[in-house]
């Protein structure tokens, strides 16, 4: 495996989520004494001269980090991901997805995390510049603004057994 292809949870001190980063960056971390291992890759391992590690599957920051709110950023990216890639609409996931203003621009729709929601073509384009409630059609959940540690719960379709007790349980 190689280390920039790796994923590695960054956690607190405090045992908190805060990122995600690859393998080469949280090896810097631990050589650097900036973090701990607390769950490794036992299959994978990083070689060096003289010595043999288990690759870290999550590491720890030695001391805390002040971290103010953190708000999920507003993206096309983070709006699939918090949508499960899927159509709100319809709920197919094997077409070809865009963003839908659920109140449209044209009449002061923003884009905010609660009026963009993912659709595919046919849906979007059956709605046109309609509200949903006026084209007949229901979402399959009201848009909202997720977490930071939500949206790193979806970073990747199936997480690692040794994350879910820091992403789920926060």
């Amino acid at each position: 495996m190689l280390l920039h292809k790796a994923k590695v949870l960054v956690l607190n001190a405090s045992y908190e989520p805060l990122s995600i980063c690859d393998a080469r960056n949280a090896v810097l971390l631990l050589f650097g004494g900036k973090a701990m291992v607390v769950a490794s890759h036992p299959e994978h391992r990083i070689r060096t001269v003289s010595e043999s590690f288990p690759l870290p599957s999550i590491v720890r920051l030695t001391v805390y980090v002040r971290v103010e709110y953190r708000h999920a950023v507003l993206s096309r990216k983070n709006i699939f991901r918090r949508d499960g890639y899927r159509c709100q609409y319809c709920g197919r996931n094997d077409l070809q997805l865009t963003l839908d203003h659920v109140i449209p621009k044209s009449r002061g729709g923003e884009d905010r995390w609660d009026n963009l929601i993912t659709a595919c073509k046919p849906c979007n384009t059956l709605k046109g510049n309609r509200t949903p409630t006026e084209a007949g059609m229901t979402m399959l959940q009201k848009p909202f603004r997720p977490s930071h540690i939500a949206l790193m719960r979806q970073h990747f379709l199936s997480i690692s057994d040794d994350w879910k007790p820091y992403l789920f349980m926060s």
